[in-house]
């Protein structure tokens, strides 16, 4: 019983043109990746380190926004969110945010000195 559309055969014999170009395509992409590699161990980690949380452009930039979460503090200091949520951890335990809300998966965080 044939499907429509479909054969039932195996896979058609490539001609020795096509077996070049699949040959040479795969040659490029060899080419490809072993340059690629020099150039992945050259990429910037970035968000490693924690912005000091005493420094006073750090607490004036806190102070401009409105609400503290771990994804906005990681787009304004250019971290990660698992390093942003250590960070707000840490101005929690010196006093510099306080905890509003949130579970398991977000806390929500507002600078000291602005009303609720």
């Amino acid at each position: 019983m044939m499907l429509k559309g479909k054969s039932m055969g195996g896979k058609k014999k490539l001609s020795l043109k096509q077996m070049e170009r699949t040959q040479a395509k795969q040659d490029q992409e060899k080419k490809g990746k072993s340059s690629g590699a020099t150039s992945r161990a050259d990429k910037k980690v970035s968000g490693i380190t924690l912005p000091d949380p005493r420094d006073e452009r750090v607490i004036k930039e806190l102070q401009k926004m409105n609400v503290l979460t771990p994804y906005t503090v990681a787009s304004r200091f250019d971290l990660r969110l698992s390093v942003a949520k250590d960070f707000l951890e840490e101005l929690h335990r010196q006093g510099i945010v306080a905890y509003v809300s949130g579970g398991r998966s977000l806390k929500i965080y507002k600078p000291l000195g602005q009303p609720k």
